[in-house]
């Protein structure tokens, strides 16, 4: 693929043996052709990406970003599990032809990120998952009175984002109105914005995911795949706490904490992040 920009980069369409039709952007290149498929948060779409991230990524890496099922400008409807997002996740796969990948799955994207790891380890080479957490640990059901209100408002907008995403401090805002202002950049070919229906049936799949359960947290130690797990290190939406709880499960797991930072740690320290995940990148396909 060229090397271009999230902000450049065509939106494609492709449809799947589901009958959906996937809005999509592929760039960069990968030196193995193996690509790097980007999983999004809730409510978000192709433009939430923050391209300070995925076009310092694609330097290395050729990347895939996806809209799943009935997500912006993709059709279909977005079903209320992580399982069946999953599945819809594996018909763009496998319409695209990819039989090696890796996986780049952020905040409700990771919970999809960690299922397509149990469900295709033949497929599934490197696993990336920020911001998120496993199914049925403690604190997963469900978020925070605060976070809730900023998060399910019909309308996100500038001040709610920043509260959901960076910390209370003086340092990280200021990062985010920056994020904020490189995910606005793109004027041409913009994503069709995700609904209030994207955004409830999301939340029923992120309750069902985290209905306390402690015997699905043995499902971890079956992600066999190298895993990078980044973090901030007082997110209030998922919390910090869970990503331990993964670094201590997934047998081949790593675990980075971007200090004074919350939710979208990726986002406020973009240009950190992607040398951290082309650099497991590169190790882990090294030592192959």
């Amino acid at each position: 693929m060229t090397d271009t920009s999230q902000l450049t980069a065509p939106t494609l369409t492709v449809e799947a043996a589901n009958g959906v039709t996937y809005a999509y952007r592929r760039f960069g290149e990968s030196s193995d052709g193996v690509p790097l498929v980007f999983l999004m948060h809730f409510r978000g779409n192709l433009d939430n990406w923050d391209p300070a991230l995925v076009d310092a990524v694609a330097q290395k890496q050729e990347v895939i970003l996806v809209d799943n099922a009935g997500v912006g400008g993709s059709t279909g409807t977005v079903p209320s599990t992580i399982k069946q997002m999953t599945i819809d996740l594996i018909a763009f796969i496998d319409v695209l032809g990819l039989r090696t990948f890796d996986v780049f799955g952020f905040s409700l994207g990771g919970f999809v990120a960690q299922e397509i790891a149990l469900l295709r380890p033949w497929a599934v080479r490197n696993l990336v998952l920020a911001g998120t957490g496993p199914a049925g640990a403690p604190g997963m059901h469900g978020w925070r009175e605060d976070i809730q209100r900023e998060s399910r408002i019909d309308q996100s907008t500038a001040e709610s984002l920043l509260y959901i995403f960076f910390a209370q401090t003086d340092t990280s805002r200021e990062l985010g109105k920056a994020f904020l202002g490189r995910i606005f950049a793109r004027t041409d070919d913009r994503d069709e914005p995700t609904t209030a229906a994207t955004r409830d049936a999301q939340y029923d799949a992120i309750l069902d995911w985290g209905i306390p359960d402690i015997t699905k947290l043995e499902r971890l130690t079956g992600i066999s795949q190298p895993t990078l797990i980044l973090q901030g290190d007082d997110d209030r939406m998922i919390p910090t706490k869970e990503s331990h709880t993964m670094v201590g499960l997934i047998p081949n797991a790593r675990l980075h904490i971007f200090p004074d930072a919350a939710h979208a740690s990726i986002f406020q320290y973009p240009e950190e992040a992607a040398v951290l995940v082309n650099d497991f990148i590169s190790e882990q396909s090294s030592a192959v």
